[in-house]
């Protein structure tokens, strides 16, 4: 064999290998749990200890909540070889990797392509490679990597007053931490947030993503939620095994949500196929939230192996309906009330491929329905939904 053939032969080796790993990366969308939505700047080592330790005793962790996710604030400075450090509310990172491995949970931690993280702390800009090594020496499995900084540090200096230009700056950023993790020897999911500039689901998948924010941040508000939620018609035939939608992490349990509205986030999530980051303080769970949250019949929806992200069907007025489809030619069908009062909606089976009937099962209140023939109508109240599963 020769020089060049043997060169092209380990490049497509290595081609095979990498494929390999980003499709067993986060095959259905990540599950788990991250810090920032309940506890922003003040998280520290103890919390996620807590975390780690509620999503078990919960049974969140057997329902599929695996990832404990650290997000920004956990940094401190570089040592004089430039290698990162943990300040003071992390005093061993490692320890507290292992700490969660030991409750069969994994790791995810936060960084930003510029040099400085969205609240100010240090970023891994010109730092790539030393930081995924580090990660990987902790024992890191996933990585939140948010753009921040790198939009007036970076792009504006090098790219100003040419967006083309500055686009393909935030792109080949990514890129650079996709290469430096895969060097790194250790599977760590690739979670992009750079809140749907450029379209990320158009090339995001091509540099090893295996997440992607869609919109800018979620808040405990159901307005923000819905915003989020229902602008992701029509964005189903980029996500996939291995590469996934994410419309930001869960606010079930936070702010002053009523049940319906949480049902409603959690029945759009799980239609949407997106990652499941519950977001909220799991150690002062109310049992309802426990119980959207750990609901296995809503979480097969959001993990069904088909791997196919749902889509809107019709809109009127302050109704909406989608469907997502299934593996075994099911369909996961959500009914959505966006009014202020009760109002019923009708599902013709038509609309979803299912003109000959079907059986039908209700998520939320667990039941089954019998076989449908031709439609179905439900009362559903105000910011509410009901969630149903089809087949045949």
């Amino acid at each position: 064999m020769t020089y060049v053939s043997r060169l092209l032969l380990a490049a497509v080796l290595m081609s095979v290998t990498l494929h390999a790993q980003e499709t067993r990366l986060a095959a259905t969308p990540p599950m788990g749990w991250n810090s920032w939505n309940y506890f922003a700047e003040r998280v520290d080592d103890k919390d996620v200890r807590a975390a780690a330790d509620a999503l078990v005793s919960t049974g969140m962790r057997d329902a599929g909540y695996i990832y404990v996710n650290i997000d920004d604030t956990w940094e401190g400075k570089r040592d004089t070889k430039g290698n990162i450090q943990t300040n003071s509310k992390f005093p061993d990172m490692k320890a507290l990797a292992d700490y969660v491995h030991s409750k069969g949970l994994k790791i995810g931690i936060y960084s930003s392509p510029g040099p400085k993280t969205c609240a100010g702390y240090e970023g891994s800009y010109g730092h790539e490679a030393q930081d995924a090594k580090t990660y990987a020496q902790w024992g890191i499995d996933y990585l939140k990597y948010d753009l921040c900084s790198f939009i007036p540090e970076v792009m504006e200096k090098q790219a100003r007053h040419d967006p083309q230009k500055a686009d393909e700056l935030m792109k080949q950023a990514y890129d650079k931490m996709h290469k430096a993790l895969v060097a790194s020897d250790r599977p760590i999911v690739f979670s992009l947030c750079q809140y749907g500039f450029d379209a990320p689901w158009q090339w995001a998948p091509s540099i090893g993503g295996n997440s992607w924010r869609t919109t800018g941040d979620i808040s405990a508000d159901y307005d923000r939620i819905t915003l989020i939620g229902f602008s992701q018609a029509g964005l189903s035939t980029y996500a996939g095994p291995g590469h996934w939608n994410d419309p930001d992490m869960l606010e079930v349990g936070n702010g002053k949500l009523t049940q319906n509205e949480n049902l409603t986030h959690m029945s759009l999530w799980v239609l949407l196929a997106a990652p499941l980051l519950a977001g909220n303080d799991l150690s002062h769970m109310k049992p309802q939230t426990l119980s959207i949250l750990t609901n296995r019949e809503a979480i097969a929806i959001d993990q069904d192996s088909l791997g196919v992200q749902g889509d809107r069907v019709t809109e009127i007025g302050p109704v909406e309906i989608w469907a997502k489809p299934l593996m075994g030619g099911k369909k996961a069908i959500g009914l959505f009330n966006r009014g202020e009062s009760a109002l019923p909606i009708a599902l013709k089976l038509s609309q979803v491929d299912f003109a000959g009937g079907a059986a039908a099962r209700d998520v939320w209140n667990a039941k089954d329905l019998g076989r449908l023939q031709s439609s179905y109508t439900v009362n559903v109240p105000s910011h509410g939904a009901a969630l149903l599963v089809l087949s045949k």
